[in-house]
């Protein structure tokens, strides 16, 4: 069960204003939100962030949900897994490539730019620490602004893994 109790849509009147911005940018209030809700500040800055590293990002739409997969897949978040398979699948991502980022050591499914951002997502996710030769590798795939968009992904992106697995929100 979920730990921490979800809020109601509608059940509290003096967060309306966040939850018709949830719902503007997200078409629903999932679960997640819900939990979110407790505080109405970070569900507001949470969407907000969110909703700029998914929307307003220079990566092209399948890397990005690629990485986002990948991280989910390294963290045991399903529920991020499964909320982004339909993104990737809108994005172009091949149902191969959704199942290969399951893979130990994802490889040749993958495009090199695929490869190198699946690399960077292994490395922040699992050591924290990127090595500067990777990092040299990512400058031939990725200019500075999709370098940040690149890791601020990867980081968001456990940020919401974390979340989701600490307070056992699953579907």
């Amino acid at each position: 069960a979920v730990r921490v109790q979800p809020v109601e849509p509608g059940t509290r009147p003096e967060q309306a204003d966040v939850e018709r911005a949830i719902i503007a940018s997200r078409g629903k209030i999932t679960l997640l939100y819900q939990v979110l809700l407790n505080n109405p500040a970070i569900a507001d800055g949470w969407e907000k962030m969110l909703s700029a590293v998914r929307k307003r990002s220079s990566l092209p739409a399948g890397v990005r949900e690629l990485v986002i997969l990948r991280v989910a897949i390294l963290n045991g978040a399903t529920y991020e897994y499964e909320a982004h398979v339909p993104h990737a699948e809108l994005a172009g991502v091949s149902v191969e490539k959704i199942a290969a980022v399951k893979a130990e050591h994802p490889g040749a499914a993958f495009t090199p730019q695929e490869r190198i951002a699946l690399e960077i997502a292994d490395a922040m996710t699992r050591a924290i620490q990127v090595p500067d030769a990777l990092f040299e590798r990512l400058r031939d795939h990725f200019d500075n602004r999709g370098l940040v968009d690149l890791v601020a992904t990867v980081a968001a992106y456990n940020m919401v893994s974390r979340f989701l697995v600490a307070l056992n929100i699953q579907h």
